[in-house]
């Protein structure tokens, strides 16, 4: 039984070869990014389903970032997995999405259902947003905007995540699932901005736009229109509470707390 790992130069992917001790396959697009991984690992993509060798009994963590042709190729991907009987698939999805959530969520959605379809024994992790993006959200005059309202998230470190699917896809095969994942707790955006304030050593503040500032906002920055107004109407989706929530599902799993926002950011 071999666990491959697409996605494996993301940040999920390289700590979950991390948790698994190098005991995996990644899949890269180049070589040198296997000697990177410093783990057993073939070329190919997700886009040529063939490139990713699968043998009966075998488990993929199936995982990128989005692109326009990810629900093409992720469920071309599943049916190579079913085709190959695989044991498990365990994928990253995101927390309450549907085919027909906006943007990236909805590419997530598709996903999601032709996996479940397929027959192929899966967990699917759910999280919600990454904490490794927020410091990259502060801008040069130390501001993070958004359309989040006073919403509270529960983001979460991604390697919380990875050690989430190290367990799932190590331990007996169980039934189909999908887990939430969040942090120990959910702050606001202002709260957030405190928190990174302490942290850089810098003033940050959050500032709050209605979803029409925040698409022209994200337009002047390069986004096209629609594109912009879709993630502004996104954020303010975020910030209606449905993210407000935390999950047990990360200590459930670890036996352990996940890393709070003060832990992640030392």
């Amino acid at each position: 039984m071999m666990i491959v790992v697409t996605g494996a130069t993301g940040t999920i992917g390289r700590a979950l070869i991390e948790a698994l001790g190098g005991a995996a396959r990644a899949v890269v697009r180049r070589a040198e990014q296997g000697e990177e991984l410093g783990c057993d690992y073939v070329v190919g993509n997700l886009e040529r389903p063939e490139s990713i060798p699968l043998e009966p009994g075998d488990r993929l963590f199936l995982n990128s970032a989005p692109w326009p042709g990810f629900v093409r190729a992720h469920q071309a991907v599943i049916d190579h997995a079913a085709a190959a009987g695989v044991a498990q698939v365990v994928t990253v999805s995101v927390r309450g999405v549907t085919s027909s959530s906006l943007l990236g969520f909805g590419m997530h959605g598709q996903v999601d259902e032709h996996l479940k379809a397929s027959g192929v024994p899966c967990s699917i992790l759910a999280p919600v947003g990454f904490m490794q993006n927020l410091a990259g959200d502060v801008d040069e005059e130390g501001r993070i905007f958004g359309s989040y309202g006073r919403g509270r998230v529960g983001y979460i470190d991604a390697r919380d995540i990875a050690a989430v699917a190290a367990v799932l896809l190590t331990r007996p095969v169980g039934a189909d699932a999908t887990y939430e994942l969040t942090g120990p707790v959910a702050p606001t955006h202002d709260e957030i901005a405190a928190e990174l304030t302490r942290a850089l050593g810098r003033t940050v503040r959050y500032v709050d736009l209605s979803v029409e500032e925040a698409a022209v906002h994200l337009e002047k920055r390069g986004m096209p229109a629609q594109g912009a107004r879709d993630l502004a109407e996104l954020m303010s989706q975020i910030g209606d509470g449905r993210w407000a929530s935390t999950t047990t599902t990360v200590a459930d799993i670890l036996g352990r707390e996940p890393r709070s926002l003060r832990e992640f950011l030392g």
